[in-house]
Order: structure tokens, then C-alpha cells, then sequence
């Protein structure tokens, strides 16, 4: 690792001394960085400042805008609502394929001009009359610290939290982080650990950990998403093997999008995924079980839209983040009166698909 003798930012946590010389190591993500003073982390934005870890985004973004929910997306966390949506620099994955590479693998802190404290959040949410704040575009695990004290602001004034995340945490600081967000999209990038290893320089083993965990032992609504590369994590085989393993350690009411691929980053030799991919890897888990599973960056208004598990009946539907027909009184189906899993109770919001920069 290249050493930078003029890291700055604010006190980190998630880290111990590690041996002499001022050494330090990350304890936030598996990659379990070790740092000599004036090295950063693989993410970027975490380092060590004389023996200390500082966090270099810490109220530094990329720019704030709202967005649809259903674009993070979260299908059942209140349908058609607007979300503020933010992010940083750095990243703790290195996906050949990253959708967000400029955001995501920027190396300039000085190029997040968008400065806000956590009270300037959750107050623009407010005023913007937005339901809830996103962490996305890049991972929030990184700059843990910001999101968990956003989250605490938002959550003084009735706003919601998510995170949009690929799940590379440890043990230690998952219950910290997630436990403070009221909302998760996690992105299961591949279901075999070849992937993860080839193009993402990560494991699936802690994502697998963490979907357990938000499952298990936290109350937070989650949603997951594979976007799905043509000839990389597409074959019937690995989508059977990924909604099996779903199925019985999540549960069928968790729901999970299938997105399609374009060629991007340093993935640009690829074709982009084609629709009947999706819509294949969607019959395929709604046939092994799964109840509530949705297409992405395609146009495919019967596979966005939300069907009861009662009677099959359209509850919900959607055309790309449009809402059209609501079939849901209290959170329950019109027509039999079953309940649809998640926070879909109170009548949709009317954003739409709009998509507008803010200043906080």
C-alpha cells in the first residue's frame, strides 16, 4: 500500500493497534485491512492518521438526490414513496462490473463537494417530504460511522433509513450498522465463491452471514438483488442452487430481483443481459418456491409488479417505478384479504419515477 502523509478526517471506530510502530488493523469489513500510519484501507476512505483510524468521507458526499424507492430497490418498504438518496467515495469490493465505478472507485475526497451533517439530512428529508434516506451508489459499510449517526437524526424526526449494501461486514460491526437502518437492498452478487473471488476480489461467505442475520436477528426489512451477467452467474444451475438456499434460509416472503447487466467498467467486452434472461431466472425461482420475485432495468410491467400469495391476484402494479393499480387495503389483498409482507399498509405514495438533485 501506497503511504499518504496528509490523510485527515474524522475519529474512526471498528479498529485495534496491531503490533508496534503505530499499526493498526480494520475490524469493519472482512478484508480486515492491517495499515502502517499513513496508509489507506483497500475502500479508500479509511486510514491510518498517526495510529489512529480516521474516516476521510465522514460528511462528505457525492451528491444528494431523490429518487423512487422501487429504484434501490425496495418493492414492499411504502410503494411509490420518494427517498433521499446519497453516497461517498471508495468502495470495500472491486467488481470488475460496478455500475457506479466513478462514484464507487473515485480516489479524490476532494471531489465530494456536497458536505452535510447528519442533522442537514434528515432535516432536507424532511423538507423535501421524503419517507426515508438511502445510503447507496457506493457501500455504506464504509463509511459506517456517518451512516449510523444519520440514521440516529433521521430517526429523531420520523424518517426512515436504508442501505443499500453488498453485505461485506463482520460479525462485530453487522448488529451496529444494519441495526440501525429500518431498510436493506443487498446485492448477492453470484452464488458460487469463484465469482466473488475473480470479479469481486471478495467472499460470498460473509454476504451469506449477513442475509442470515438480517433474517434472523434484526427487524429490519430487507430485499436482495442479483444482477445477472451473461456466461459469469446466469446458468439455470447457479440461479437453482441460489433460490434453494434462499428458499430455506431466508424464506420464501423475502424478495428478490433479478437485474439485468450492461457493459461497464471493465466489463465492457460483454453483452448486456438479455430480457428473456431475467424472465427465465424469475419462473425459476417463483417455481422452487419463492413468492415475491421481480425483474430490474428491463421493461417488464408483469414482472415488476406485486401479486398476492392468497388468491394470485395483482396488488400492486408497476410499469419501471410508475404505480398503477393498488389492490391493498391496511397492507392486505383487496379480493382475499391476505396479508403482503412488508411496510405496505398506508396508500402509495405518488412520486413516480422523477429523479431531482437536491442541495441539503
Amino acid at each position: 500500500m501506497k503511504t499518504d502523509d496528509n490523510i485527515t478526517g474524522s475519529p474512526g471506530r471498528f479498529w485495534h493497534a496491531e503490533g508496534e510502530g503505530g499499526r493498526i488493523r480494520c475490524d469493519l469489513c472482512p478484508r480486515a485491512c492491517t495499515l502502517a500510519p499513513g496508509q489507506r484501507a483497500f475502500c479508500f476512505v479509511r486510514g491510518n492518521a498517526g495510529g489512529q483510524m480516521v474516516l476521510s468521507a465522514y460528511g462528505q458526499a457525492s451528491g444528494f438526490c431523490i429518487d423512487p424507492i422501487e429504484k434501490k430497490p425496495l418493492n414492499h418498504f411504502f410503494p411509490g414513496s420518494s427517498v433521499l438518496s446519497f453516497g461517498t467515495a471508495g468502495c470495500n469490493l472491486g467488481c470488475r462490473f460496478c455500475q457506479n465505478w466513478d462514484i464507487s472507485k473515485a480516489r479524490d475526497i476532494e471531489r465530494l463537494s456536497a458536505r452535510a451533517t447528519p442533522d442537514d439530512i434528515a432535516d432536507a428529508a424532511v423538507r423535501a417530504g421524503c419517507k426515508s434516506v438511502a445510503f447507496t451508489y457506493n457501500d455504506p459499510v464504509i463509511f459506517a460511522e456517518w451512516a449510523i449517526d444519520v440514521a440516529a437524526a433521521c430517526r429523531a424526526r420520523g424518517v426512515k433509513t436504508v442501505a443499500v449494501t453488498a453485505g461485506y461486514i463482520t460479525a462485530e460491526a453487522r448488529p451496529e450498522l444494519y441495526g440501525a437502518m429500518d431498510a436493506a437492498n443487498v446485492d448477492l452478487k453470484a452464488f458460487t465463491e469463484g465469482f466473488y473471488k475473480k470479479l469481486c476480489f471478495a467472499e460470498l461467505g460473509p454476504v451469506l452471514d449477513t442475509l442470515r442475520w438480517l433474517r434472523h436477528e434484526s427487524d429490519v426489512w430487507f430485499e436482495v438483488t442479483t444482477l445477472l451477467i451473461p456466461g459469469q452467474n446466469d446458468s439455470d444451475d447457479e440461479v437453482a442452487r441460489l433460490c434453494d438456499w434462499f428458499a430455506e434460509h431466508l424464506g420464501p416472503e423475502v424478495p428478490l430481483h433479478f437485474t439485468g447487466f450492461h457493459p461497464d467498467y471493465k466489463m465492457t467486452d460483454l453483452p448486456s443481459t438479455p430480457a428473456a434472461t431475467l424472465v427465465r431466472a424469475r419462473r425459476q425461482a417463483l417455481a422452487r418456491g419463492l413468492k415475491h420475485v421481480y425483474t430490474g432495468n428491463v421493461h417488464d410491467q408483469a414482472g415488476q409488479s406485486t401479486y398476492c400469495t392468497g388468491c394470485g391476484a395483482v396488488v400492486i402494479e408497476r410499469d419501471w417505478y410508475e404505480l398503477g393499480t393498488w389492490n391493498l387495503d391496511a397492507g392486505a389483498c383487496t379480493a382475499c384479504g391476505t396479508p403482503l409482507a412488508g411496510h405496505v399498509a398506508e396508500p402509495p405514495g405518488t412520486w413516480g419515477a422523477r429523479r431531482l438533485r437536491v442541495v441539503p
